[in-house]
């Protein structure tokens, strides 16, 4: 082509880059942004609009963010936008936990490192709330980053005097309703971090453990009234522990009272077990002559006096339902200090629940032989003892799951202490919580039902005081003198309300004179008492982020009561999921959320989950220093987020190009719309040609299913079918085509503004479908579009929702068009094999004759397109089916139709590159008609 005719061209002219370069750009974007007040300017244009209100679960202020905190937050990015671009106004207000444990033992560990320890209460709160506002600071930072939208300036965060006073209301709430109760019972303690634990805190690891079979003494004569060949003297009951350290505090031997109970002869002992487990411990016993004596039912041994197997005490035999035949030899020891089951057998048969250890697990000087020794340290003590005495039948060691504590990892015990607890029977309160999860919320996924339902179904009441320092007191006052409790609830809102108006919040009733707390005259209703002391357990955690619906939900004007959606990790559904769920229906009487979402956690490429020891993490912030935020939010869109998700640099190597392709469709797109004013050269649908309906009609159907994705947070399928319409839908089809009318037509004619008004629809289309996703691309789009530089919108997320009505087409017409676009693959098929063999090198020297059965033809034929266009080919014809030569290459996708192929006739014009006639313009005699006629026009 000479460089005459090239000039003559509509080549694409944009200033939209090919080549990304996000890690430099995206803070471009994210100045222009904040400058500009873009997360409020989106309100603003939907103040009118139904309200969408997705409620931040807070992450701890402690650290900088890994891969689980990007993928979270840009998943709420995503919904938010999604809601935003459908019409709804969509606010979203960040929030932080800022109390609790993780940040309290990182400031221990720092103080401890510089030798101060044992300071006042106050000052190591001050020093926990400097901690968590300078990670606050670094993680607003690094969402940020991700190009997470949202009210950055006024987040909430737990530890500010308004939530503080909203915590200690609702605790309030929950007195005034009798749910709230102080008692001595076993619960998870955590000896590392000295707290005790709730359900939520707990996790099940596999721990080996020494696991003992020990014999009780069983001389109380009455045993012969149950096995009548017995003698007291040399009888013994057989029980098996995986806890040898609880020992010390046994009080009881339980039996099932429907199990049989053997009495059988090994050696010169008697021993009871349950029948149906003595083959299983015969030979660990060694017993080879062992010899069942008689039977009887478990209900018969109630009342039976077995004595402790090293202290002087009884050890009398209780029954449960609770035991089992699973392994062991069906009688279990019973401490009632030291297990929750064990506890309520206690309870029943009014046995001492004795627990002497300090808050590290070492028992006091009170417990003979082991005085001194914490619980792990005493395991072995405890068997050397027993062989001692030679109550040890066998020992072995038992790898189980074993519960330890979420903060540190480190193993739990069941200790029990005085706790205050939430009762989950008074106000029906589980079994209100077990109909809303089955009736009034939606699970996603749907097995997030069963799950929080099982977990709520068998639940012991809430444990919600922690023996720590850095959080929102537990409002009560302690009668020195015989350790009762006053919690009155309108005392304790007095109180409470104090906090709101505090420099501090809840650091008010740590400075507080007692004088100025306890009440005028109160003396303890237990003992007539009149000296107190401020209660120093604060509250669970889960407790504060729990009642954040009430702190943040009910408080800001911009929210609202309940939130349409909550969404975290699937680990939240024993975490803020459920104390918030229990907190909302006691205070409230209804759930605080429509809809739960849950996410897996990110894994490597093979499955295994990231840790530093097996070198195979990647943090957020290594992707963006190589690809950008853009790519880490691409890659949160691609993978199904309901399961765990692999993260690799192959994996992100493949959204790269992804990314790549979308980018490169776009810049095609603004490219041809370089002199193309919407209000002055648009087509309607209905007026284009052909082909360019049938793209608007495409693309108007991929927006219909990626508006359908959005909202049922199948952002997998937005990405699929956004890859889709732009890798093949546009580029390898329409694109592809378009190139010749766009580059050679003149410049008003119908069929280049056809073309330009079906991609300015395109383009509109794709602003809207990728903004969520693609946040910092689009925005970088839209600032290339007509519209935003004739200064009609300041961003993408100026844009109003997209009305694609009249953009479809009728059934029948899309029918017609489907079959053009089908036989096109054919055509490129059947010329293929041509070009591999070098008889052509470009398909336009090839015309092409479709040999195709009469209806088929007739269809076809009634759209009259330019089907040369279509093919890309320089000639192409419609012909019966019958007429097909033999060499003719038959459809793979249409039964009866052939496709012929052969060299174009005439010459290639020098403009086009089209095989036509030259010449028939004088002044153009190396030129086919239809680019002479352009030259023509556009010269006048």
């Amino acid at each position: 082509m000479s460089s005459d005719y090239k000039k003559t061209l509509k080549l694409p002219k944009t200033s939209f880059p090919m080549k990304a370069n996000l890690k430099e750009k995206e803070p471009e974007t994210l100045k222009f942004w904040a400058e500009n007040n873009i997360y409020n300017q989106m309100l603003a244009a939907r103040e009118d609009a139904p309200r969408y209100v997705l409620h931040d679960g807070p992450p701890y202020a402690n650290g900088h963010l890994h891969m689980g905190h990007a993928l979270n937050k840009i998943l709420k990015d995503i919904i938010v936008k999604s809601r935003h671009m459908a019409g709804n106004q969509a606010p979203y207000v960040p929030g932080w936990d800022c109390h609790g444990l993780p940040i309290e033992h990182k400031v221990s560990q720092e103080l401890t490192a510089k030798g101060k320890t044992n300071l006042p209460a106050i000052t190591v709160r001050r020093l926990c709330r400097d901690y968590a506002t300078k990670f606050v600071d670094i993680q607003r930072k690094e969402f940020k980053r991700l190009g997470v939208f949202g009210d950055w300036d006024d987040p909430y965060l737990t530890m500010r005097p308004s939530y503080e006073a909203a915590t200690a209301l609702a605790l309030c709430d929950f007195v005034e309703k009798g749910s709230v109760y102080r008692g001595k019972k076993p619960i998870h303690w955590c000896l590392s971090c000295r707290t005790a634990l709730a359900e939520a805190e707990v996790e099940y690891a596999d721990e080996t453990s020494p696991s003992v079979f020990v014999r009780f003494p069983l001389p109380d004569p009455k045993i012969k009234d149950v096995f009548p060949m017995a003698d007291p003297a040399r009888t013994y009951a057989a029980i098996w522990t995986t806890t040898p350290w609880t020992l010390p505090d046994n009080m009881a031997v339980a039996a099932h009272p429907e199990f049989d109970y053997a009495l059988v002869a090994a050696g010169d002992s008697q021993y009871v077990l349950a029948a149906q487990l003595l083959e299983s411990v015969r030979e660990l016993f060694g017993w080879t002559d062992a010899k069942v004596l008689a039977t009887a039912p478990g209900s018969a041994l109630e009342g039976l006096k077995a004595r402790h197997p090293f202290y002087d005490r009884e050890s009398p035999f209780a029954l449960a339902d609770y035991v089992t035949l699973d392994a062991g030899t069906g009688l279990v020891h019973t401490a009632p200090g030291h297990g929750r089951e064990d506890y309520d057998t206690g309870l029943r048969y009014g046995l001492d629940v004795l627990s002497p250890m300090d808050d590290a697990g070492r028992f006091l000087d009170v417990v003979p032989y082991f005085a001194g020794l914490t619980v792990w340290e005493a395991n072995p003590k405890v068997i050397e003892k027993l062989k001692e005495v030679g109550n040890l039948l066998a020992e072995r060691k038992i790898r189980h799951s074993y519960p330890h504590c979420w903060r540190c990892k480190e193993p739990v015990i069941f200790r029990a202490t005085t706790q205050w607890f939430i009762s989950m029977e008074v106000g029906d309160l589980r079994n209100r919580a077990l109909a809303a999860i089955d009736g009034e919320v939606e699970w996603i996924p749907a097995w997030g039902r069963e799950r929080i339902h099982n977990m709520i179904a068998g639940r012991p009441d809430w444990c919600i005081s922690r023996q720590r320092t850095w959080g929102v007191p537990i409002l009560a006052l302690i009668c020195e003198s015989c350790d009762t409790a006053y919690n009155d609830a309108a005392w304790m809102r007095s109180v409470a309300e104090k906090f709101a108006n505090h420099e501090r919040g809840c650091d008010y009733w740590f400075e507080a004179d007692l004088a100025d707390i306890v009440p005028a005259g109160l003396t303890c209703p237990n003992c007539g008492g009149s000296h107190w002391r401020k209660e120093t357990d604060i509250l669970d955690v889960w407790f504060d982020s729990g009642t954040s619906f009430a702190a943040v939900l009910e408080k800001r004007p911009e929210l609202a009561f309940p939130a349409n959606l909550y969404l975290e990790g699937s680990d939240q559904h024993r975490g803020w999921f459920h104390s918030s769920l229990l907190a909302s229906l006691a205070t409230r009487g209804t759930p605080p959320y429509r809809q739960v979402l849950t996410h897996g956690y990110v894994v490597d490429g093979e499955g295994r989950k990231m840790s530093k020891s097996l070198g195979n993490g990647i943090e957020p912030q290594e992707i963006i220093d190589k690809h950008g935020a853009e790519i880490l939010r691409l890659w949160t869109s691609a993978v199904d987020y309901r399961d765990d998700i692999r993260l690799s640099e192959e994996i992100l190597s493949r959204l790269v190009e992804a990314y790549r392709r979308i980018r490169n469709t776009c810049r095609f797109v603004l490219g041809n719309l370089s002199d193309f004013d919407p209000a002055v050269n648009d087509v309607a649908p209905q007026s284009m040609l052909p082909l360019d309906s049938y793209a608007v009609d495409t693309a108007a159907r991929a927006h219909a299913r990626i508006a359908e994705a959005y909202e049922a947070y199948e952002f997998h399928k937005v990405f699929h079918a956004l890859h889709n319409l732009c890798v093949t839908d546009l580029s390898a089809f329409y694109l592809d085509i378009l190139k010749d009318r766009l580059y050679v037509s003149a410049t008003d004619s119908l069929e280049r503004r056809s073309a330009q008004a079906a991609l300015w629809r395109i383009l509109r289309v794709l602003l809207r479908d990728m903004a969520p996703i693609l946040s910092f691309t689009a925005e970088e789009v839209f600032r290339h579009t007509p519209e935003c530089q004739r200064g009609d919108g300041v961003s993408v997320f100026s844009l109003p929702p997209l009305d694609t009505a009249g953009w479809e087409l009728a059934p029948e017409r899309k029918e017609k068009l489907d079959l053009v676009a089908a036989l096109r693959g054919e055509v490129t098929r059947a010329i293929e094999p041509r070009r591999k063999a070098g008889e052509i090198g470009h398909s336009l020297e090839t015309a092409v004759t479709l040999y195709l059965p009469e209806a088929v033809r007739e269809a076809v034929a009634s759209l009259d397109m330019n089907l040369r266009e279509v093919f890309i080919v320089s000639q192409a014809t419609l012909a019966p089916a019958a007429d097909a030569p033999a060499d003719a290459v038959a459809c793979e996708g249409l039964e009866g139709a052939l496709v012929g192929v052969a060299r174009a006739a005439g010459e290639k014009c020098a403009r086009c590159w089209v095989y036509d006639k030259l010449g028939t313009a004088p002044e153009y005699p190396d030129l086919c008609p239809r680019c002479a006629a352009v030259m023509a026009k556009e010269a006048n």
